[in-house]
């Protein structure tokens, strides 16, 4: 299969709906391929969600670029990422911010995840064991964070590790349907902005779901 070509059209096909050129160009320079497992690498470049084993799914790329064109990143910024997964959107961050701080709460994924983004040469990404407190508190504030698993509302913890001016995207509402958040924080008033409906597994830990 020729994944280049398959990226490429996928890219041209994002550009309908994604207007920033850094996020796409990003798109382009990390092979999805490499993010899931062998049985549906011929699938790498649909614009669907794959499953990655254990419940968990790489996100479609239309939502993976919609989350990363919402912060806004220029190249300065320090990223939280709840949910490594795979770790590719981890790598679509890194490719854009100064560094990335992503968090895991399966072992097995966070030590492939490393592994692989090391791999690949990324030197400005730090993947962590999520801790029961939800978030990584030991690396804020963020200047953007982004959460790829839906919690029931959006949680202070994370509005806490957020800096003045900073970003949040994250899917809100039930286990089964949500719509994908933009926070910007401010001093006095958050910011809030609904880019749509999405589904996401569930955010599990505290400050969000139990575990069912």
């Amino acid at each position: 299969m020729d994944y280049e070509a398959a990226g490429n059209a996928l890219v041209d096909d994002l550009k309908r709906h994604i207007k920033d050129a850094q996020v796409l160009e990003a798109m382009l320079r990390v092979p999805r391929e490499l993010f899931i497992p062998q049985e549906v690498k011929h699938l790498a470049y649909e614009d669907r969600p794959l499953s990655i084993g254990r419940g968990q799914t790489i996100s479609q790329p239309y939502i993976v670029a919609l989350m990363t064109e919402a912060l806004g990143l220029i190249g300065k910024e320090k990223v939280l990422e709840l949910g490594t997964g795979s770790g590719y959107q981890t790598a679509i961050l890194a490719e854009l911010a100064e560094f990335v701080v992503s968090v895991e709460r399966i072992p097995e994924f966070a030590v492939s995840a490393r592994e692989r983004l090391s791999v690949l040469g990324y030197k400005n990404i730090d993947v962590q064991i999520a801790e029961p407190n939800i978030g990584w508190q030991a690396g804020a504030p963020y200047d953007a964070i982004i959460v790829t698993a839906a919690a029931p509302f959006i949680p202070e913890k994370l509005l806490d590790q957020l800096a003045i001016g900073g970003r949040m995207v994250i899917p809100v509402g039930s286990r089964y349907e949500q719509n994908l958040y933009k926070v910007t924080k401010h001093k006095d008033k958050n910011e809030i902005r609904d880019l749509g409906g999405c589904r996401f597994v569930s955010l599990i830990g505290e400050d969000a779901w139990d575990e069912e």
